[in-house]
């Protein structure tokens, strides 16, 4: 097993080093992508809290929804300036509870206001290369200051709050494009793409400071904390346990090729020191994870378009493994023995994490689109840098407010049903901590959560929307619960 281990370690390196000399050679090769002498008139239709803008759904026509901003944007291609903040109130009424531990929600009455507000900016170098760079500042409060739930109620919250709250670094990264026809396809541009027009073949090659979904497990309904759904498992695949800090980013390189009706991306990036920390592994030949996407756009009902992608990941990184943290506790065999089991109780090692994701998208009616999540992952290992999920299933419903004749509002609606394996129960049953779950004690039923939202487009750039979640046996706890938690957002698009 040790020596599969290193075989499977050192490919991922190869793999590594030549995505990074692909990008370095292709920095010092003329410019390959062409660009359009006119301007382009559409923009994305999404745009996300750390998330790339999805694409779109082909064919039924749709209607021009792109968020409006209050102030115009550089009509000049070679340059991108826009900005976004984001507030989020929510709140919940006291609720049921036979006991809370130290990462419980707690059944008191709490309200809370988180807020993110990006810069973006890009440069186009030349006719295939662009410098995309993002300014962040997140902050305010979570409830429970984010504990207790495996679909936390608000992605826009920061996980630690002991963090900074100064402006940092959001994403910095170099995009080169690589023509492999000479055909073209329009670009929707947005903050993470410049270019007008795309060839239709291609291979983009990424690298740099950025966060996995900006590429990955997107879809154009369910991946949008600004105008969509906030709960963290309604907008991400809660089993993918994505490489990233406690903010949600990270650092490596992608390669996304691109076809007429398909494509195929890869991620290879580091991995944080701790569970949930904020410092990264600088050793990607210890601690690395990659990531691949294959996405097919064929709808699923005939005449009607749709995207189907499936995903894949692998981490390695120190994480502990839930079963050896148990025996440990019932042995007394620990190290460092304690009173609860304790899954970082070990010393530095490298374990591996796998899962495996689906991602749907179809269209029902032209201004209505379905969308469907399923997760999976090895669960034996700790949740390390997302959330506790093992399994998750989620579907919902989108609608675009051209339907009812305001074309700039959103609502939605989406049901998400998350679980964890044995191991991970017991020892949350036993009064095991994770850096999310933790209430002493364990009485395991599956976390439901119902979502429902309502964006409403007030003046220019400026959106509100009420939005209501529902949440049954909260931290997989059936003694615990149900929570509703009513939330207030607003949104602006500069």
């Amino acid at each position: 097993m040790r020596k599969q281990a290193q075989l499977a370690s050192f490919g991922a390196r190869c793999l590594s080093l030549a995505l990074w000399a692909a990008v370095a050679l292709g920095l010092a090769l003329p410019a390959q992508a062409q660009q359009p002498e006119a301007p382009s008139t559409t923009k994305s239709d999404t745009v996300t809290q750390d998330t790339a803008a999805a694409p779109p759904i082909p064919a039924d026509p749709q209607p021009d929804n792109s968020p409006e901003a209050m102030f115009p944007h550089f009509k000049d291609t070679r340059f991108w300036l826009s900005g976004q903040a984001n507030f989020i109130f929510q709140t919940h009424p006291p609720f049921h509870a036979d006991y809370s531990g130290k990462n419980s929600l707690s059944p008191n009455y709490e309200k809370a206001t988180s807020r993110v507000m990006t810069l973006y900016t890009g440069v186009r170098l030349d006719n295939s290369t662009e410098l995309l760079v993002d300014i962040e500042e997140a902050g305010g409060a979570a409830l429970s200051t984010g504990l207790g739930l495996a679909g936390n109620t608000d992605l826009d919250i920061v996980r630690n709050p002991l963090l900074s709250k100064e402006p940092y670094l959001g994403r910095g990264m170099i995009h080169k494009v690589f023509a492999l026809s000479k055909d073209k396809v329009e670009n929707q541009r947005s903050w993470l793409s410049l270019f007008e027009e795309l060839p239709r073949r291609r291979l983009e090659i990424r690298f740099g400071k950025f966060s996995m979904p900006d590429f990955f497990d997107i879809n154009s309904i369910g991946s949008d904390t600004h105008l969509q759904f906030i709960n963290w498992t309604t907008d991400n695949n809660g089993a993918y346990d994505y490489a990233a800090d406690t903010r949600g980013y990270t650092v490596g390189v992608t390669a996304d090729y691109e076809d007429r009706n398909w494509g195929f991306r890869f991620a290879e990036a580091l991995m944080p020191k701790v569970a949930n920390g904020i410092d990264l592994v600088w050793k990607p030949w210890q601690a690395h994870a990659e990531n691949f996407e294959y996405e097919l756009r064929h709808g699923l009902i005939p005449k009607k378009s749709g995207v189907v992608r499936l995903l894949a990941y692998t981490n390695s990184a120190n994480m502990g493994i839930y079963r050896d943290a148990v025996e440990q506790f019932e042995d007394h065999t620990a190290p460092q023995p304690e009173s609860i089991p304790e899954i970082t109780n070990h010393p530095w090692h490298i374990t591996r994490k796998y899962g495996f994701g689906v991602n749907l998208e179809q269209n029902l009616l032209p201004n209505l689109t379905a969308f469907a999540r399923f997760g999976w992952d090895n669960g034996k290992t700790e949740s390390f840098a997302y959330t506790e999920v093992d399994q998750t299933f989620a579907e919902g419903l989108g609608a675009n407010g051209a339907w009812w004749h305001r074309k700039q509002d959103r609502a939605g609606i989406a049901f998400v049903s998350n679980a964890i394996k044995k191991d991970h129960q017991t020892y949350l049953a036993d009064g095991g901590l994770g850096f999310l779950l933790g209430d002493g004690n364990l009485n395991y039923g599956r976390e439901n959560i119902l979502e429902s939202y309502y964006t409403a487009h007030v003046w220019r750039g400026i959106y509100l929307g009420p939005g209501l979640q529902h949440i049954v046996n909260p931290g997989y706890n059936r003694d615990r619960g149900p929570v509703l938690v009513p939330s207030f957002r607003a949104h602006i698009e500069f």
